[in-house]
Formats: structure tokens, sequence, C-alpha cells
């Protein structure tokens, strides 16, 4: 049975948090453990209440587990940038594509000329996602990130430009 994708409502923001609490502890998001799960939560509501281009999707299994999520904010006119996560259990299922079709489809709606996102460099799987939804190399964020065990981490910037769809 396929994963469904649908918009975030406040009653959603806990178990959005512990989705990014989970997928955070295997180190694929920029999101380090441990996770306040109260304030992760209080940021999603916020994005959920937002009524401009922010917003926010769930991830559900069939018995309407949240096995995964997606935010997206502006952060110029015109650019929106999201970010991702899914649990294990529910990857290779398609549920990314989908909620990359909603973000896209959300982003066009909401004038948006452009979205991007940044991926960790070593995360193969998650840039042959974004490739083949038409996303594009950028640049790349070389040892940008430091980690609080003192690592550094790069980063790829992707975008897509939607004008050219």
């Amino acid at each position: 049975m396929a994963l469904k994708v649908r918009l975030a409502t406040v009653d959603d923001a806990e178990p959005m948090a512990r989705v990014i609490a989970a997928v955070a502890k295997e180190g694929l998001i920029a999101t380090e453990p441990p996770v306040d799960l109260e304030l992760r939560a209080a940021g999603f509501r916020e994005m959920v209440a937002s009524d401009g281009p922010d917003a926010a999707w769930v991830l559900e299994d069939e018995e309407g587990r949240t096995v995964g999520n997606a935010g997206l904010h502006q952060s110029v006119p015109g650019v929106v940038y999201f970010g991702m996560a899914v649990l294990p259990e529910a990857r290779g299922r398609a549920g990314g594509r989908a909620l990359l079709e909603a973000i896209l489809a959300h982003a066009r709606a909401h004038g948006a000329h452009k979205v991007e996102l940044e991926v960790w460099a070593d995360n193969g799987r998650a840039i042959a996602l974004y490739t083949s939804a038409g996303f594009q190399f950028e640049g790349l964020r070389r040892d940008h990130y430091r980690r609080r065990d003192g690592t550094l981490r790069s980063a790829v910037v992707m975008a897509r430009l939607l004008g050219r769809d």
C-alpha cells in the first residue's frame, strides 16, 4: 500500500518532531541529537500557521502513522528552501518523491521561481532523488558545518528553477 502526503496541521507538530529526532540520530540531516522535541514542535506549529509560502507536510503510512515530513520556507522573495526527513522503514516506497511533488506544487502556487536545498555531500541516495526530480548542482559548501564532535561536514547546494518546467 502507498504512503500518503498531506499538509500538516498543528496536531502533527509532535509526531513531526519525533521524525526529526529519529533521523537526526542517523546523521542524515543537519539537526543533531539530542533534539529538543518541544522546541522543534513549536517551530512546526509556527510553520503550519503561516499564511504565506511557508508550509509543512506529513508523510503517513497505511495505519496513519507519521513516517516522514517536509518543511518549506521562503529564503528571499521568489525563492523557497526546503528540508525533509523520512524514517528508515518508509524509505524506498516513493514517499520522498511524493513529498517533493507537494513541495514543488506549493512553490509554484505561491509564485516561487526557484526551490533550493542543501544535502550532505555523501548522501548519494538523497542526491539521486533530487537530481531525478530536476534539481541541479549549484555549489559545494566544503567543510562548512561543524558538528558537535568537532568534525566538519560538506553540503551540496542544489536547486530547481520552476519557470522552465
